[in-house]
């Protein structure tokens, strides 16, 4: 019998601690799909901080390294230009890397370093029990915003794909979503670019993931989809913000 769905190689036959919705096993599941297309589970690094995905080295058989909150970007520049034949993937979420990652996110994409970094959005802290991120949403409640994220006195959320296609030294941004299976293809399409194009020597990418958190947002796994298209989307728009290979941004 044919097997459909077979485990990529990539990935280890361990059972993850995400929670039920969440959409880091999806994003893993892709990220080992590509690895695993591309041939370079040997030569592929992951650098991964503090957040829900603290334990991603734990799933993937290829090489990883554990960085301090938020560090992640400047503990992947070390590795990549201690080793630039690597592959290297810095994994982060948006509490971690929009927040006290910020100085380092910035720079590491000013100085166009040539990794590839997948930024999970899901507009929460999860790990830690669903506090404001950078990344909350105007209105939306969280267990230090229990009556909503209020512009005037917090400032709005952060745009991170905007922010970063103004550097030049980037070379490909792009915001995708996995919360449906059409944008998960997609998904799935801008993860290989972005790691192709390292492989390539073309530039730092920035690959922002919109993702579900069930559990934090109060929500059931299907509202929590809905939702990342209902109110995450209208401002957080998906698309390529910069792709220099194409002349885009």
């Amino acid at each position: 019998m044919k097997v459909v769905y077979k485990r990529p190689e990539a990935l280890r036959d361990v059972t993850m601690h995400y929670c039920p919705g969440c959409g880091h096993s999806i994003l893993h599941r892709v990220l080992a799909e590509v690895i695993d297309g591309l041939g370079i589970l040997g030569n592929t690094i992951i650098v991964g901080p503090v957040g829900c995905s603290v334990l991603i080295y734990n799933y993937f058989n290829c090489d990883g390294t554990e960085s301090p909150h938020g560090r992640a970007a400047a503990v992947a520049t070390g590795v990549k230009r201690a080793q630039p034949d690597k592959v290297v993937v810095c994994y982060q979420g948006d509490g971690d890397l929009a927040a006290i990652g910020t100085a380092e996110t910035l720079h590491a994409a000013n100085r166009g370093e040539k990794i590839s970094v997948i930024f999970v959005n899901n507009a929460i802290y999860g790990m830690t029990g669903g506090q404001m991120a950078p990344t909350t949403l105007a209105g939306q409640q969280t267990k230090t915003t229990p009556y909503g994220r209020d512009p005037d006195h917090i400032g709005m959320p952060l745009r991170m794909c905007e922010l970063l296609s103004q550097l030049d030294s980037t070379a490909y941004i792009e915001r995708v979503s996995v919360h449906d299976v059409k944008n998960i293809i997609k998904t799935k399409k801008a993860v290989k670019k972005s790691l192709q194009y390292q492989i390539d020597g073309v530039g730092y990418s920035f690959l922002e993931v919109l993702s579900m958190c069930p559990t934090n947002w109060g929500m059931s796994s299907v509202q929590a989809a809905n939702w990342v298209s209902d109110a995450m989307i209208p401002y957080y728009p998906l698309g390529v913000f910069k792709d220099r290979t194409k002349g885009e941004g």
